[in-house]
């Protein structure tokens, strides 16, 4: 798979035996020209190649890494599958009725110029500055009015000014063309790069791959959740960082939030301020998902944080990338899909949306792909590292893979392939039968030790 050579290539080791990596099945498997099922596939390939790398390190052996395709496709809308126990003694889909309101109106809109526009309303906030700007209710039909009122350029302008959420389709030939599409184009997939020195920090002896590794995880929202989770479920102690009243979505919290520990602390204040550095002072990875910036205003800068804490791994997960015009906007995964040509080429008969949230997805697994590769690094060299992944550069690789034909409409992920996949957990936050991980390793079985917690249970600290 050419995605596989890409990912391997920046591992920047030799290339595993033939034998070592198994990728089972093939797209289509979503209802999609493009091939999100296997280009997933090829990076979970890697985050186990990079899990084994580190095992290597530990033991001195290698392990076989298996990956089916329609796991890997499930893993793209693992929300979807989520299930909590009801009281007759079952379970029942958890259905968000708000969410699938705004989720009707974030579609890609006709404009007045025979353009299409794609505004976002994930969350309150955000949705009343793009409401303020189109001047309309919030509803499907009253966003599809409003767009048409506007050239599409003009529009994304006045979105941005006004902070909020949304970008005109662009075909992946103009995207190329922008001066933000040539900067990502310019950059490596995945980003990592040493911001410090210091001695190398071997892995633990015993244990599971990343026992004794303690990330710190400030994401919300898909993406950066995915990325911390990967990382729990070979064995890091990750605790969330959030803060109490901070708009989210239930059902995304509960799936992404498996193998994890939670608590808030406020930013604003110095004493939250205060509580984060000393966690940061013990901690090996550091992942956050603001806009390029805004944690630098409050002392949270890499730069800040490898000197307060030599040896550290940040990760940096955005929209739009660190550099370039659009680096200062908010993004969604619609939004990754809406400027790099997937939206623009969804179907035959115009710009439509991808059946699953493939930018995010992969963009977290991405994440934690460098997180593992930074982590070996300081293991054998040492140094502080920042990796950067973006849901821009996330598209364009999907992009790159190419795209199929004659693609059933109904194509979706086999029943009994869900059911197989599916574990069940019980915690503070309920109980739930959902996905489990779908990568497999032949001595290392990725797992969770803990059920999702309630939000702001736990303590800021280390165990």
């Amino acid at each position: 798979m050419r995605a596989l050579d890409e990912l391997l290539a920046i591992r920047g080791l030799d290339v595993p035996a033939t034998d070592e990596i198994e990728i089972v099945g093939s797209d289509p498997i979503l209802a999609t020209p493009f091939k999100i099922s296997e280009t997933c596939a090829s990076v979970l390939a890697s985050v186990g190649v990079a899990v084994t790398d580190i095992w290597e390190m530990k033991t001195g052996r290698r392990q076989r890494v298996s990956i089916d395709v329609n796991r890997a496709a499930a893993a793209l809308k693992s929300a979807k599958y989520l299930e909590q126990a009801s009281g007759a003694g079952g379970f029942q889909p958890v259905v968000n009725a708000a969410r699938e309101a705004t989720a009707k109106m974030t579609e890609p809109w006709p404009t007045k110029d025979g353009k299409h526009f794609l505004p976002h309303f994930g969350l309150p906030h955000l949705a009343d500055r793009v409401l303020g700007v189109l001047g309309c209710e919030a509803s499907a039909d009253g966003v599809r009015q409003a767009v048409a009122k506007w050239d599409a350029l003009d529009l994304e302008a006045a979105i941005d000014e006004a902070r909020g959420c949304g970008a005109m389709v662009r075909s992946n030939a103009d995207w190329l063309a922008e001066p933000h599409g040539r900067v990502l184009q310019s950059k490596p997939l995945v980003e990592i790069e040493k911001i410090g020195d210091s001695g190398p920090e071997p892995f633990a002896n015993d244990g599971r791959p990343l026992d004794g590794v303690r990330v710190l995880d400030l994401t919300r929202i898909l993406a950066g959740p995915i990325a911390a989770r990967t990382l729990a479920e070979h064995g890091a102690d990750v605790l969330m960082v959030g803060a109490d009243g901070l708009p989210q979505v239930p059902e995304y919290v509960v799936d992404t939030s498996h193998g994890k520990r939670s608590c808030f602390l406020d930013l604003k204040s110095p004493e939250g301020r205060d509580g984060l550095k000393k966690l940061v002072s013990e901690a090996d990875v550091f992942s956050q998902g603001y806009r390029p910036g805004v944690l630098a205003d409050h002392g949270f800068a890499p730069e800040d944080l490898a000197e307060l804490r030599p040896g550290l791994i940040y990760l940096s997960i955005s929209c739009f990338g660190s550099d370039g015009p659009f680096s200062h906007r908010a993004g969604w995964e619609q939004i990754g899909q809406a400027v790099t040509g997937i939206c623009h080429e969804g179907s035959a008969e115009g710009p439509k949306r991808l059946p699953a949230a493939a930018c995010d997805y992969t963009t977290g697994y991405l994440g934690a792909y460098g997180v593992l590769l930074a982590l070996e690094r300081r293991a054998r060299e040492g140094g502080s590292y920042h990796v950067r992944v973006s849901l821009c550069q996330s598209g364009m690789f999907i992009y790159r893979q190419g795209k199929l034909d004659g693609v059933p409409a109904d194509a979706d992920v086999d029943p009994n392939v869900i059911q197989q996949t599916r574990i069940e957990s019980k915690g503070d936050a309920g109980q739930f039968r959902h996905l489990g991980p779908v990568l497999e390793l032949s001595e290392t079985r990725p797992h969770w030790i803990r059920p999702t917690p309630a939000l702001g249970a736990d303590k800021p600290m280390w165990l």
